[in-house]
């Protein structure tokens, strides 16, 4: 039987050993598939696997096991490639068949050469997905990630591997692939190297796995843009070539995928005039030769060497519900059937439901204090880190619940300071400054390059559940020119109806999107919004920075922890209102219409819903109470008598 070595260190092995027992039979790929998900399924698994997330590609031992948690940020078109060959020794006539599954070029012996006209050849096809980092996501998730697999990887030493070579970035991988001659020198003295896992840093690691937004391609004069959706992201760009199901994947999807990992130096040659003597696989070469007449850029983009864009050949894939790594990977009940530890998810949530009231107050307290005292404010930013769209009525999101805290101060850090609370409570969050410089000059909205024949990134380009603050504070006055109203629009119609319409040139194709928006501004937002709540501020602190972080240093890790699996875990409750609490509310609300006609609208009704709703789930229940909707009632008629006496105070600002 493989040790886990084998499957991780040398997973074509067992492929070819499943291959050559089974062919011709086409069964050998599901028992490829079945293999591997069964060596998954052991306990903690998953986490012996090495992640790119985590570990630079230069530490990764070239065709071993891989995983990656990614977004789909684009989509190449399906390629077709020989799954299976057959290769001919010209001298002695004896003929070998090979798999091409998972394999970017040809295993060819030296005497051997591929018989393009054998009988024996199968052409498959497969698709190849851009992959990116999940944009925003947070430091606090990619640590705890890494420090499961570097614990995990201490108690199973049979994955532990030696780097062929020293660490060092991705520029001075370009510098090797330009000069061969300096990997001897780099090589001396390499036997030092000992197991990642037990010995590198996770802040040296973090640095090392880092790209900037444009690297060098050695085989490109201009610089290669790994097309992040948002300035400053770091991390492995990958091309994920998946052979099953590939259908049910689409653009924005979170995924983990489970790999071989190609790094060949040969591809990074493929633009080359070199290339044509390289036993490449796909369409574009072995197959058929006249097929590279592509452009020059879009070759460039779709093959760009394998030191800067790794490609994975996915062997499993699952989509990802949430990436906060503090909570089971299956939460509903769908994908709980095909758990392994249903039993085990179960008693995780029903353990942490029992714990929930003294989470939810102190969450409370946390943010009332990162709130200046504003406990009714902090009410309202717990409902709206919990929201989530739960479904679409025609074009109609329900569940999204974006929140307008006005009253904030202007061109302060106190809403930096804001932002960087919510980035230590969400799995992903990205801080949108709303200035004309950023409005006229950035790219929120994707658009298709057709010569290059890929989808630009844009800043809106975002996964599910990530929360954007658009900070308003910094807006001033200022010309919005073309550019700058087709972002302002783009971020309107995100928050109206969460969705982004990509441009394609000749046309939009509308992108449906699940974005928890703030908007922290001075006076009323620009942006529409669900819910404006004016902040009171009840202690001003004569030093905001220091405040801030004392709040931020104070609270205990563990204590961190458990607020950010209670917000991940109440947005995937189920929730639902029985006839009875539907007949009762009806009513109240035609006596609130009664008391009240010229102010309580339908408007009134539907957020007095949402806000019950996500009270409800914030107190761990899943169905609403009569108690809930007066404390729902109650909240908003705060929230509206706030507004009216700011209103009488200001005028007609709010």
């Amino acid at each position: 039987m493989p040790c886990v070595a084998d499957w991780l260190n040398n997973p074509f092995s067992i492929v070819q050993g499943i291959f050559a027992q089974n062919v011709p039979n086409s069964d050998w790929e599901k028992k490829v598939t079945d293999y591997f998900k069964e060596k998954l399924k052991e306990n903690n698994a998953t986490n012996w696997v090495p992640s790119l997330n985590d570990v630079p590609v230069h530490y990764l031992k070239p065709n071993s096991l891989v995983k990656f948690r990614c977004m789909v940020q684009d989509m190449f078109d399906p390629e077709f490639y020989m799954g299976v060959y057959e290769t001919v020794d010209p001298n002695t006539n004896a003929r070998v068949l090979h798999f091409g599954k998972y394999r970017d070029v040809a295993e060819c012996g030296p005497q051997q050469e591929i018989d393009l006209n054998s009988s024996q050849t199968v052409t498959s096809e497969r698709q190849t997905f851009y992959c990116v980092p999940v944009p925003g996501e947070s430091a606090w998730v990619k640590e705890i990630s890494f420090f499961t697999g570097l614990v995990l990887s201490r108690v199973s030493p049979s994955t532990s591997y030696t780097p062929s070579r020293h660490k060092r970035s991705y520029e001075e991988d370009e510098d090797m692939d330009l000069h061969p001659s300096k990997q001897k020198e780099q090589h001396i003295g390499n036997s030092s190297g000992g197991d990642i896992h037990g010995c590198v840093e996770p802040k040296r690691l973090e640095t090392e796995a880092s790209a900037g937004h444009h690297l060098i391609s050695p085989n490109c004069s201009p610089p290669l843009d790994l097309n992040f959706p948002l300035p400053g992201e770091k991390g492995p760009a990958c091309l994920v070539k998946v052979y099953e199901s590939w259908d049910s994947f689409k653009v924005n999807d979170v995924l983990e995928v489970y790999g071989i990992l190609s790094v060949d130096p040969v591809l990074s040659i493929v633009n080359n005039e070199e290339s044509c003597a390289v036993p490449f696989l796909t369409d574009s070469s072995a197959l058929d030769p006249m097929e590279c007449m592509d452009t020059a850029e879009e070759q460039r983009v779709h093959s760009p060497p394998a030191s800067l864009v790794p490609r994975i050949h996915v062997i499993l894939a699952q989509k990802l519900q949430h990436i906060n790594p503090l909570l089971p990977a299956c939460l509903n009940e769908e994908e709980s059937k095909t758990c392994e530890y249903l039993n085990l998810t179960s008693l995780f949530v029903s353990n942490f439901m029992s714990e929930l009231s003294p989470v939810r107050a102190e969450l409370l307290g946390f943010l009332t204090h990162a709130l200046l005292g504003d406990s009714l404010a902090a009410e309202y930013l717990i409902l709206h880190l919990i929201s989530t769209v739960y479904a679409r009525r025609d074009v109609l999101p329900l569940g999204k619940f974006a929140v307008n805290l006005s009253g904030c101060p202007r061109n302060s850090i106190f809403t930096e300071h804001i932002y960087r609370i919510i980035q230590q409570l969400v799995p992903a969050s990205y801080r949108l400054q709303m200035t004309i410089e950023n409005m006229n000059h950035s790219r929120f909205i994707p658009h298709k390059d057709y010569t290059a024949n890929r989808l630009v990134s844009g800043v809106l380009q975002l996964a599910s559940n990530t929360s954007l603050v658009v900070d308003e504070t910094q807006l001033e006055q200022g010309q919005l020119d073309t550019t700058g109203v087709h972002n302002v629009t783009a971020l309107g119609n995100l928050i109206t109806w969460q969705k982004v319409d990509y441009d394609f040139n000749y046309h939009q194709m509308e992108f449906p999107c699940n974005i928890n928006v703030l908007i922290t501004s001075e006076g009323r937002s620009l942006l529409p919004s669900d819910c404006q709540v004016h902040l009171q501020p009840q202690i001003i602190p004569p030093n905001m920075e220091e405040y801030m972080n004392s709040l931020l240093t104070a609270v205990l890790p563990s204590v961190l922890n458990k607020f950010r699996i209670y917000l991940s875990l109440l947005r995937l409750l189920d929730y639902s209102i029985s006839d009875e609490v539907t007949k009762a509310v009806e009513e109240d609300f035609v006596e609130m219409r009664k008391n009240d006609p010229e102010s309580i609208t339908a408007d009134d009704l539907h957020r007095t819903l949402l806000v019950a709703r996500f009270l409800s789930l914030s107190a761990g229940q899943t169905t609403l109470s009569r108690e809930r909707w007066l404390r729902a009632k109650q909240l908003e008629a705060l929230r509206k008598a706030r507004l009216q006496q700011q209103k009488c105070v200001n005028g007609n600002e709010l």
